[in-house]
């Protein structure tokens, strides 16, 4: 089933308006306006009204398609928390203005940890096992926590391992397994020890660096690293969740590479887009996901 899944009823989040490569969000009380390459279509809401409304905007450095630096108003704060309700899911989330424009959170991933928290409570064994690599803030890490997991947290990055913990301890969980660590060194040294996971949930970026200087680039690494999971996922209490943003790279890629790799274990499995919609009804896409489990819906 191909889907296009997109972020709704989430009062403290909101996507305004988007075009000429830029977005205009609302986290909380606070309006933000960064850069997106793939707004390419005109602004539905004029300059007039992104100038008053935001009151943060980022502009990128000379030379850097990444860094930059944020002009605040003076009543932006550079950190600030933001709540996340689905069901009996409630995660509480802290928020900051980084130097590569992010916030420490990827709003249209909510389908995706409704999912994880669904999936998870469905699973047969009594505290399953999930493994997040590439986990970033936690957002995911905290979705299956909450619904009962064992959860093993991973990135390469410790300030962001650190920003995750206070998300954990934020949102009143706690018992993380936290892992500062090369994601495909973990996962292949995992597979040496046998070691199974019920879940793995997998959002890996287009290029990385792990801690001790290890490279990472999707299209080379990736198939490795489908092939890696496949061995870490147990053969019968089972979900699987990637998550890709990459522009130009097809959801066909992802569906062959998990129908190839897993075989008959894709099971009531999801291929599709996520996007967020503003209020110009402009669909704005950001990321294809492919996901699977064991436990029907």
């Amino acid at each position: 089933m191909y889907s296009f899944l997109t972020t709704e009823n989430w009062p403290d989040y909101e996507l305004v308006d988007s075009g000429n490569f830029e977005k205009l969000e609302r986290f909380g009380p606070y309006y933000i306006a960064r850069p997106e390459p793939q707004a390419i279509w005109d602004k539905h809401l004029p300059a007039t009204e992104w100038q008053r409304m935001a009151q943060a905007t980022f502009t990128r450095d000379k030379g850097s398609q990444e860094k930059g630096q944020w002009k605040l108003k003076k009543e932006m704060p550079e950190q600030w928390y933001i709540n996340y309700q689905y069901n009996d899911l409630k995660l509480r989330f802290r928020l900051g203005l980084s130097s590569f424009k992010h916030v420490g959170l990827f709003p249209e991933q909510d389908s995706n940890w409704k999912y994880i928290y669904d999936t998870t409570r469905q699973l047969k064994t009594k505290q399953p096992k999930v493994l997040n690599m590439f986990a970033y803030t936690g957002a995911a890490t905290l979705a299956a926590k909450a619904a009962g997991a064992d959860v093993t947290h991973l990135d390469s990055i410790k300030q962001v391992n650190f920003w995750a913990r206070d998300n954990m301890e934020a949102s009143n969980l706690d018992n993380v397994r936290w892992i500062v660590e090369d994601a495909m060194k973990y996962a292949r040294r995992e597979v040496k020890r046998g070691n199974k996971y019920n879940g793995i949930i997998l959002d890996p970026p287009s290029y990385g660096r792990g801690p001790n200087g290890e490279k990472w680039q999707l299209e080379e690494e990736l198939n490795e690293m489908i092939k890696l999971c496949r061995d870490m996922l147990d053969g019968t209490d089972y979900f699987l969740l990637i998550n890709l943003y990459s522009i130009g790279f097809s959801a066909m890629v992802l569906d062959n590479l998990m129908r190839l790799t897993f075989g008959e274990q894709v099971k009531n499995e999801e291929l599709g887009e996520l996007y967020l919609h503003d209020s110009g009804d402009r669909k704005l896409p950001l990321g294809t996901f492919f996901r699977f489990s064991s436990v029907g819906k």
